[in-house]
């Protein structure tokens, strides 16, 4: 039986964290791939040379060529510039726009069947131009953005009850961004949501420090961004596909109606499986809610207006 494949485009920090991630797990095989020479070859080296102490026979390869990709089950797409202090995720939209574009294109000609899953800022708009480079049907163009969210919200949630994250659930929708949607009353402690738990100011202020949590990371880090929580985040949707467990999982999916929003991608709980995109679990919002996911749909359709 053939191996999965894994190519990981970026050998930054959550490319080669996210490359470690898969091939420690024994999930698949991995290829990093990168512009610069002989980066993405010596973290694939000094990676293969962990596999004997970790344990795990997952070959890893390191490489400039696409042409090493070939018949990739998963693409994903790290490579852009990160966030610098100060620099709004718009600063980023034009640079990193035109560098997924190439990379994207480059891959798809290569693996014509992969699911690819967007890690690159801005997310929602860089989803886009995934979308239209590789022209894949939808099930098959991912972001992750939502799981990331969700894992922060859930953090300090566990943080503030003095609980296990493991008895904590949480549920982060719309662009990813300052105007996520962390939604209070979905978001839960064994079952009982945080609204009955939490004061409504406290809820407040995790909801809202949540919304900043990549930019408080790349204000105590100075030089780069977050990349620990992003490459367990993408790990987790890589697992759910590749063993085809129906996870759902928040993720900027190509919307076609639900919740009220047409040809954007915006963050919304998606059942993933081996197809990719198996469903949207759509959910009742509430007035308020709704209007919030509106708002923060609209914000990302400016940018992909932008983008042009």
């Amino acid at each position: 039986m053939a191996r999965n494949k894994v190519t990981v485009i970026g050998a930054g920090n959550v490319g080669a964290t996210t490359a470690q991630r898969i091939a420690e797990a024994g999930l698949a095989d991995v290829v990093l791939v990168d512009i610069v020479e002989g980066l993405p070859q010596g973290k694939g080296l000094d990676l293969a040379e962990a596999a004997p102490v970790v344990g795990h026979d997952s070959r890893v390869l390191g490489t400039n060529d696409y042409a090493d990709t070939a018949g990739s089950d998963i693409v994903v797409v790290t490579s852009g510039l990160a966030r610098q202090p100060g620099m709004s995720r718009d600063d980023l939209l034009a640079k990193n726009g035109g560098i997924v574009r190439s990379v994207v294109l480059a891959a798809a000609q290569h693996s014509p069947e992969a699911i690819l899953i967007v890690v690159t800022n801005p997310l929602d708009a860089m989803c886009h131009v995934a979308l239209q480079a590789s022209k894949f049907p939808r099930e098959r163009v991912l972001g992750m953005a939502g799981v990331l969210d969700s894992a922060r919200f859930r953090t300090f949630i566990a943080e503030e009850l003095g609980v296990s994250v493991e008895d904590t659930h949480a549920f982060v929708l719309g662009g990813h961004g300052d105007t996520m949607v962390p939604l209070a009353r979905y978001s839960t402690v064994a079952g009982v949501p945080i609204t009955e738990l939490l004061s409504g100011e406290r809820v407040r202020a995790l909801e809202e420090r949540t919304a900043n949590g990549g930019a408080e990371v790349v204000a105590l880090l100075k030089t780069g961004s977050a990349f620990y929580a992003p490459s367990a985040s993408t790990f987790e949707m890589v697992d759910a596909i590749l063993r085809d467990r129906k996870r759902i999982l928040p993720c900027a999916v190509y919307l076609q109606g639900e919740f009220k929003t047409r040809d954007l991608f915006v963050g919304v709980p998606a059942v993933l499986g081996r197809r990719g995109l198996e469903r949207v679990f759509e959910i009742q919002l509430t007035p308020a809610e709704q209007a919030a996911f509106d708002a923060s749909a609209a914000a990302v359709k400016e940018l992909v207006d932008k983008l042009g």
